[in-house]
Order: C-alpha cells, then sequence, then structure tokens
C-alpha cells in the first residue's frame, strides 16, 4: 500500500517546490538544534566529486532516518501522561545533496562574497558539472541514485560576477549560483536535468519512491 506522504530533510524551498510540482505530498524533517547538520557536508582529502555527493547523502539519509525514529520515541506514551502522545506516522524519507565539480574541484557553498567571485570566476566561459545524488529511506533500507548534468557558463566580466555576487543570490548554493534565478542568464547550455541542476533530480526521486512503495 502506498503511503500518503513522505517526509523531506531538507530546508530547501527549491526541493519543496520541485516536489509539489509532481504532486509528491511531504512533511519536513529538520535537523534538531543540537545537530550539526553543516559538518557533514565537509569535504575529506582527495576526495572525487561523485564519492563526496553519494557519502554525504547517504549520511544526511542516516541522520534523518535517527531523527525520525528520535522523536517517534520522543512521542511515545508516558506512563503517568494523562493525553498521551500521538507518535510519528512511518514514512519514506527523502534526502537529498548536489555539488558543482570543476575537474576534479568540489565547489559547494561558498563561504563568503570573495569564496563565491573566487567559484564564479572558475565557472566562467567553461563546462562543468552539476552531481545530485538523491535518497530514500524506508526503515532499515536506503534506495540511491545519482544524476550528473553539465552547464556551460557564457564569459563573465568582473562587473557582472560583482553585481551578482552583491544580489546575494550565490549564498547558500552550490557553486555559488541558482539556475532558477538571476544567474540563468550567464548559461548557454546545460545536458541533463534541470531539475537536478537546481537539486532534486525528479525522475531519479519518482523512481526511487516507486522503488519504495510511494506511487502516488
Amino acid at each position: 500500500m502506498a503511503d500518503d506522504f513522505i517526509y523531506l530533510a531538507s530546508q530547501s524551498p527549491r526541493r519543496q517546490e520541485l516536489l509539489r510540482q509532481i504532486g509528491v505530498r511531504f512533511e519536513l524533517l529538520l535537523p534538531d538544534a543540537d545537530e550539526d547538520a553543516e559538518a557533514l557536508e565537509a569535504p575529506i582529502a582527495h576526495e572525487s566529486p561523485t564519492r563526496y555527493v553519494q557519502r554525504v547523502t547517504l549520511a544526511k539519509a542516516e541522520a534523518a532516518r535517527a531523527r525520525l525514529r528520535r522523536r517517534a520515541l520522543l512521542a511515545a506514551p508516558m506512563p503517568a501522561a494523562p493525553l498521551p502522545a500521538a507518535p510519528l506516522p512511518a514514512a519514506p524519507i527523502l534526502v537529498s545533496d548536489t555539488t558543482v565539480a570543476v575537474g576534479g574541484r568540489i565547489f559547494g557553498k561558498p563561504l563568503d562574497a570573495a569564496d563565491a567571485a573566487r567559484m564564479l570566476r572558475a565557472l566562467s566561459g567553461r563546462t562543468h558539472r552539476v552531481l545530485t545524488a538523491v535518497a530514500v529511506v524506508r526503515g532499515a533500507r536506503i534506495e540511491q541514485a545519482l544524476n550528473v548534468s553539465r552547464v556551460r557558463f557564457a564569459h563573465l566580466s568582473q562587473h557582472e560576477i560583482d553585481d551578482y555576487v552583491a544580489s546575494g543570490e550565490p549564498m547558500g548554493k552550490a557553486g555559488a549560483y541558482a539556475i532558477q534565478g538571476a544567474a540563468a542568464r550567464f548559461i548557454r547550455k546545460i545536458e541533463g536535468s534541470h531539475s537536478g541542476i537546481m537539486g532534486l533530480p525528479l525522475y531519479e526521486t519518482a523512481r526511487l519512491l516507486r522503488r519504495v512503495g510511494q506511487d502516488r
């Protein structure tokens, strides 16, 4: 029997928008205040972009599974409670991670404006890869998929880079840009999945959800 909803372990409004686009009902399953979610995204020396994005996605999946179990336990009836709390219902958990790669170099989220400008200069006039890994957790089971797309940037002037960085859009974005935002004017060509470049490849996501019984 298919579930009525899934848990989305992501704060990304883009991933939420993409799930709504294909009619998937979801509830957010965000990290607790004491969880260091950013630490999961720290790269390991000499790690390839493919290995990096798959490892981070698996770590996010395991953290989300533990989070759901922990919250279900906290919501379990207490002996002295007059009205027991309803436990969280079981449902698949969706996680995803995106990185940009120039050759073997990983371009994650920029640390600051100078870092964003550095990334954009490296992307200018060349083709880079956007790797998005997605995983669905169902109990002890984790199903994973990887989407790799290629994006060709036009040559960017320093003025264009400075203006785009000043807009604030690059911050919090892998590779310091958002294809669905103002950076679309820099992109000459894409090969692959537009939704994958946004942060959630819908084809792979739908296949994974069907695989775990969520086919609505």
